[in-house]
């Protein structure tokens, strides 16, 4: 078990110079790989900006080996195929001899894995964090979709969830398989509480405020009735712009209540909004993990979620409370309650809690284990 193994992540999702911050909790599971273990990691990504068919970026970033293909963009889907294909026939020829592969979204590098399985007789797990399962996206899971990532489950030495949430969706969709739950990290060395706070009760949420994942018109509706009973409060979406909620905005009317909407800002940054709020409120339809959630309570910031997510399965505590989906009165509810308590919270407990089960360490350790049960299955 001491043994240092080669570990080949193969990832339809990583930090890229096409989307600095897509799949980057992947990034952070690749960097905690490292405290054990040698990653290499394999990404393809189309890019508009692309000249030749096929431009290969490869360079070491926090100890870890990342190989990128970036492919020219096209429509015609055969040809991206092709171009996928080769970019990464010409990125496996530049990364040494590996022991495990592990595979980062079932569909489509899955077939990669099939391909390293079938030909290099080389085992592989899954971890798994696509919302793509919970219904009702799952519907767009078509019956070819389905038949290849049913085949690629069926053959991984384990799947990794992030989530048992997610591990029920999938196995609900008939995907049958040898679960076992691995969260995502958390850097509770970054995430730590302060006594900083905000002058006004403040609220945050940060996502990509995307309507119909995070609800977030459902968020300014209760902020609206919330104004009516607390007058002077701050409530900040952090992720993106407030373009496509102008107008629900115009019509909500706030007149005390400070709304306020901040672009994708660095962690650095991030960590500083967090520590110095009230309350951190998620108000999504649907979640697999939801890391900036247990970053909040890191920090030893209280939440409110809906039934989504990994808060769902922890014991409930102090810090925070699960609601129904979609249940705005309960929500409203629920951020009185917080903010009429005079109880004060023991935040490093909480704290303590996060370091303890989510960290680079214990993660290591989680997938560690899984890669020799692989290895030793397979002789």
């Amino acid at each position: 078990m001491n043994k240092k193994l080669h570990i080949l992540f193969l990832c339809g999702w990583y930090p890229s110079r096409v989307l600095p911050n897509n799949g980057d909790f992947i990034q952070r599971h690749a960097e905690a790989v490292t405290l054990k273990h040698t990653v290499s990691v394999l990404h393809i990504v189309s890019d508009e900006n692309c000249i030749k068919k096929i431009e290969i970026d490869s360079k070491e970033i926090n100890g870890v080996k990342t190989y990128i293909g970036y492919i020219k963009k096209t429509s015609n889907s055969i040809l991206k195929f092709i171009r996928f294909w080769r970019a990464y026939l010409i990125l496996l020829k530049k990364i040494d001899r590996y022991d495990v592969v592990h595979l980062n979204e079932t569909f489509p590098f899955g077939l990669f894995a099939l391909h390293l399985k079938w030909f290099q007789k080389k085992v592989f797990i899954i971890s798994e964090h696509w919302t793509g399962y919970y219904f009702p996206q799952s519907k767009n899971i078509n019956f070819l979709k389905h038949f290849i990532c049913k085949n690629i489950l069926k053959n991984a030495s384990f799947i990794c969830p992030v989530s048992n949430s997610l591990k029920k969706e999938m196995e609900n969709l008939g995907f049958t398989g040898n679960y076992k739950i691995i969260p995502n990290v958390i850097d509770a060395s970054l995430f730590i509480p302060s006594k900083k706070t905000e002058k006004n009760y403040t609220i945050i949420h940060v996502s990509s405020l995307l309507d119909k994942h995070k609800n977030i018109s459902g968020m300014l509706k209760v902020a609206k009735e919330l104004e009516k009973i607390i007058t002077t409060f701050t409530w900040k979406f952090i992720g993106g712009n407030k373009s496509k909620y102008e107008a629900l905005i115009k019509e909500l009317n706030f007149t005390t209540a400070k709304i306020e909407f901040i672009n994708h800002i660095s962690h650095k940054k991030l960590i500083t909004h967090i520590q110095s709020s009230n309350l951190f409120v998620s108000f999504s339809n649907y979640e697999t993990f939801g890391i900036v959630m247990m970053e909040a309570l890191s920090c030893g910031i209280p939440v409110i979620s809906t039934n989504t997510g990994i808060l769902s399965e922890l014991i409930p505590n102090d810090f925070f409370s699960i609601i129904p989906i979609k249940d705005e009165k309960k929500l409203l509810n629920e951020i009185l309650k917080k903010h009429n308590t005079n109880k004060e919270l023991e935040k490093n407990k909480m704290h303590n809690f996060v370091a303890q089960n989510y960290t680079k360490e214990v993660i290591a350790n989680q997938f560690s284990k899984m890669y020799f049960k692989a290895l030793n299955n397979n002789y």
